[in-house]
């Protein structure tokens, strides 16, 4: 019972320090942008592409790999696909990706997202969804019998983001990203993912 109640405490705690450094990102944007009216005119559609890292939490309920540890991990791949419904929104689909180590090989735990995205100000935007988790092998380290399982779940996405630097349809914008993800696995076992992310997000739009 006391190690059940130190795995639930320590994910708390986890959950909690991943929203509140999400949340010191998004008002660091909003106070950098609180005096600017002017709206950027946005048409058509939208394409990004993020490089980036952070920090991924994976743990299996069949206990091979617990919350108890975190990991460093670097975006790949993280797309975004959109169409611009008005100057402030857009719907979109988020394609996050992370690499992370389980025993000994390159996962990547990503998704499918359907999601939508604001501009608060001109160069703040937020940005959620929910959609597919996929956990997968790393595109470069595929082993027959050993790393070729695909895993699908459900995931819910939020990030936010300000343009540093704009030029005609270009953006290049400082973004934070918060991923929770859980994946089916054989045997009616899951796998579960908290991801906290850092990137650069190159944006045509």
């Amino acid at each position: 019972m006391t190690s059940i109640k130190m795995k639930t405490i320590k994910k708390q705690i986890l959950l909690r320090l991943a929203c509140v450094a999400f949340a010191l990102v998004s008002s660091t944007a909003y106070a950098q942008n609180t005096n600017s009216d002017t709206i950027t005119k946005r048409e058509g559609f939208i394409f990004e592409f993020v490089v980036g890292g952070g920090l991924i939490s994976i743990e299996d309920s069949a206990g091979i790999q617990t919350f108890d540890k975190s990991q460093g991990t670097f975006v790949f791949p993280d797309l975004k696909f959109g169409y611009m419904l008005n100057d402030r929104f857009a719907i979109t689909a988020s394609l996050p990706g992370n690499i992370y180590e389980f025993q000994d090989n390159d996962r990547n735990f990503g998704g499918f997202i359907p999601s939508v995205q604001y501009w608060v100000k001109d160069r703040w935007w937020i940005h959620a969804g929910i959609g597919l988790a996929i956990d997968s092998p790393a595109l470069y380290d595929i082993k027959d019998n050993v790393n070729d399982d695909w895993n699908f779940g459900c995931a819910v996405m939020a990030s936010t983001g300000y343009e540093i630097y704009k030029k005609k349809n270009f953006a290049l914008n400082v973004q934070s990203k918060l991923v929770l993800g859980r994946s089916s696995l054989e045997g009616d076992a899951h796998r579960d993912a908290v991801i906290f992310n850092i990137g650069l997000g190159f944006s045509w739009l």
